[in-house]
């Protein structure tokens, strides 16, 4: 199976797991009444995916992806930021039903089964995006159904090009670059196109849009296109359906910001996460045990969580939730942040 192949069969898996399991430049979308078979709790989303050309029913897979920072956090082992709602069209397309929503602001995500004919977009008002702050801001509220614009789905585009270390210009191989940020698993590594021993990467599936890219590679600070750990700050490539473009990467190793983990039983894949303070995107991941190191890039701020134990997570310094996390800035000089989990978490 190819690099973008994998890639996206991996994607519709995390939705289908997580199934069971700042607002941007558009308004959001006011909750109008629908059925009543939501919950006094729990909210509705309703939608239908077609062809943008011809209008006919399309199939595809759709994440509701939470615009807040703190509900875009809750990402763990194996998975993209993809939020923890969604649902598929049926056989046929068309319709989708997104039932037992939390309240909040979301922003959809449409990814087609058939990647050959359709691609990945953020879901606009009238059409798709490739850039997450100019899809529709959907709003849900306990015991409503909100109707979000309607999915149209263009052909697919390519991009390409070649991921090197900032310090020599040598490839970096065994990277990945992919739409958005996950939380890579140890033993299966992370859902993107995956760079070979000269750099190189192909992405295919993404919409005619502009798009920016996340990037990674061992030893190396993760980063949007364009050298920045701000998605809002990233440079974007502009994909054209049925064509490839290039987009090269040069990627530093950026800043240390190491630590110990004091624990008394340390699970089999922990790991600390580093999110992006204000956007909660992830910024970095390391494998840890008794210690661990993170690349960062310089002049951001980041929060911390350690999944390391057999038990609910931690942030940085001693915190149950995010609400009490510490967050830290990343200079140009080594950071050392520890973590004891021996322990109950602060209040």
């Amino acid at each position: 199976m190819s690099p973008s192949r994998r890639h996206a069969v991996a994607r519709t898996a995390m939705l289908l797991t997580a199934l069971a399991l700042v607002a941007g430049a558009v308004p959001p979308l006011p909750a109008t009444a629908g059925p009543r078979t939501v919950t006094a709790t729990t909210g509705e989303v309703r939608t239908t995916v077609r062809d943008a050309a011809t209008g006919a029913d399309a199939r595809a897979c759709l994440a509701l992806v939470p615009v807040d920072r703190d509900p875009l956090t809750v990402v763990f082992l194996g998975e993209e930021q993809l939020g923890r709602h969604g649902g598929c069209t049926g056989v046929e397309g068309g319709a989708v039903h997104i039932t037992n929503v939390t309240p909040g602001r979301y922003r959809l995500l449409a990814d087609p089964y058939d990647i050959s004919r359709h691609g990945l977009q953020w879901v606009g008002v009238r059409g798709g995006k490739g850039q997450r702050e100019r899809a529709a801001v959907i709003t849900v509220r306990a015991g409503r159904t909100v109707t979000a614009p309607a999915v149209r789905l263009d052909p697919p585009g390519t991009v390409t090009g070649r991921m090197t270390r900032t310090t020599d210009g040598t490839p970096v191989s065994g990277g990945y670059a992919a739409p958005m940020p996950s939380v890579p698993h140890p033993k299966y590594g992370s859902p993107g196109a995956i760079s070979d021993d000269d750099g190189r990467y192909t992405l295919t599936g993404l919409g005619p849009y502009q798009w920016p890219l996340y990037f990674t590679g061992n030893g190396l600070a993760s980063q949007w296109s364009g050298g920045t750990g701000d998605r809002r700050q990233a440079s974007t490539v502009r994909v054209r359906a049925g064509r490839t473009v290039t987009l090269d990467q040069a990627l530093t190793s950026g800043t240390a910001l190491s630590g110990t983990v004091t624990a008394p039983d340390i699970s089999h894949y922990a790991q600390v996460v580093a999110f992006h303070a204000r956007t909660g995107d992830v910024v970095g991941v390391a494998d840890a045990g008794s210690d661990y190191t993170l690349r960062l890039l310089p002049g951001q701020r980041v929060v911390l969580r350690c999944d390391c134990v057999y038990a609910p997570s931690r942030w940085y310094p001693n915190a149950d939730g995010i609400g009490g996390a510490q967050s830290l800035r990343v200079r140009a000089t080594p950071l050392t942040a520890d973590f004891d989990l021996t322990g109950p978490a602060a209040p």
